[in-house]
């Protein structure tokens, strides 16, 4: 399938200097809370205008951090009321298609937390429909802001492996007992589970890499007692570049193995460890608080080489802001979003075909 990119969105009309463009965010759990509200406070251009939430404990909360912010009950208030000029989706899963669609047919631009929907056939419906109507529509695919991805796409760039022909990535974690909620549930209408959850970014990242896949083999399990949906997966991309991604997302590792391993004619790049801009926020850090954002420490980069002559390699600065300030020029000037969503619908397709395949053991032809 294409993956070219949408056609870029009308632009907002105004000169620069004009009124920040005023942000409803649809949900303030973690991903509403951490990520997409103070990345939206921190971009010039976007004020934090509305937080959609029925939680009185989260109203409490998004108000000691954003004390200027107003709140709505339901998201059918955004367009009714007095329109935002972006509508930021950081709720449940299964509400990003019905919420993006009627924010679309509303004549409202959309961003919508990972994963865009349940399938590609529905993200690529989306598509169309932002398409004719000339609005956004992006996808928060934060992880191509990570430190050590824009490490590697430098390194890639600056042919410093050679020919690559193996990429490993592996978002590992120790979490033997549930936490509830509707991510662990296994009701399909949910969209829960790792595949979707953690698999959007790893898929993501390896498309945007290498290209389109051809072909999908995964294995995948349900391991913690009382779990509902998987919580141990692994997913080997054959793209059509002749690339093999291999990708493991897990709840029950108990020995974490690299974040990257990338394996190329000339040398290979190995990374451990995460990008620390999440942990930032969770700690209430913001981009521009005047502390070095997204920055690894030396002992956090990766290594370069061949056998025993290898070298660290300087971690570029992780980048989250980027993206709304990406979108931010998207709706004030016309430019390309960040994230299209036929790429969003190409990860959802390599998604789908990892759920085949782990249900029959047969790989899959895409």
């Amino acid at each position: 399938m294409s993956t070219a990119p949408d056609t870029p969105a009308a632009p907002v009309p105004g000169a620069a200097g004009a009124a920040p463009l005023r942000v409803a965010l649809v949900g303030y759990g973690p991903a509403g809370s951490f990520f997409h509200a103070p990345l939206i406070a921190a971009t010039p251009g976007l004020v934090l205008d509305t937080i959609v939430t029925g939680s009185q404990e989260r109203r409490a909360q998004a108000r000691a951090e954003h004390p200027e912010v107003r709140f709505a009950d339901t998201a059918e208030e955004l367009w009714t009321g007095a329109a935002p000029d972006l509508v930021v989706l950081a709720s449940p899963n299964r509400t990003h298609v019905p919420l993006a669609t009627a924010a679309l047919e509303a004549g409202l631009p959309v961003v919508v937390d990972k994963p865009l929907a349940g399938t590609a056939e529905e993200a690529r419906k989306l598509a169309a429909l932002a398409d004719s109507r000339g609005l956004l529509l992006t996808v928060f695919q934060n992880r191509r802001w990570d430190s050590d991805f824009l490490t590697l796409r430098a390194l890639l760039a600056d042919g410093a492996l050679g020919d690559v022909h193996r990429f490993e990535s592996r978002f590992e974690r120790w979490r033997p007992h549930l936490k509830g909620g509707w991510r662990e549930s296994g009701d399909p209408a949910e969209i829960g589970g790792l595949l979707y959850d953690l698999g959007s970014h790893l898929v993501d990242q390896a498309l945007t890499l290498f290209g389109p896949a051809r072909g999908v083999y995964a294995e995948s399990d349900v391991l913690r007692p009382g779990a509902a949906a998987d919580d141990d997966s692994f997913v080997a991309i054959t793209h059509t570049s002749g690339v093999r991604s291999h990708l493991w997302m897990s709840a029950t590792t108990a020995r974490l193995g690299p974040r990257f391993r990338v394996l190329g004619s000339a040398a290979g790049y190995v990374t451990h460890g995460l990008d620390p801009q999440e942990a930032a926020l969770r700690e209430g850090r913001r981009p521009g608080d005047g502390t070095a954002w997204g920055v690894e420490p030396e002992s956090a980069w990766g290594t370069l080489g061949a056998e025993e002559s290898v070298r660290p390699v300087p971690s570029l600065p992780g980048d989250y802001p980027a993206f709304y300030a990406a979108v931010a020029s998207a709706l004030r000037e016309g430019t390309a979003p960040p994230v299209t969503a036929l790429e969003a619908a190409a990860t959802l397709e390599v998604i789908e075909a990892a759920r085949r395949s782990a249900a029959t053991g047969q790989a899959v032809t895409l």
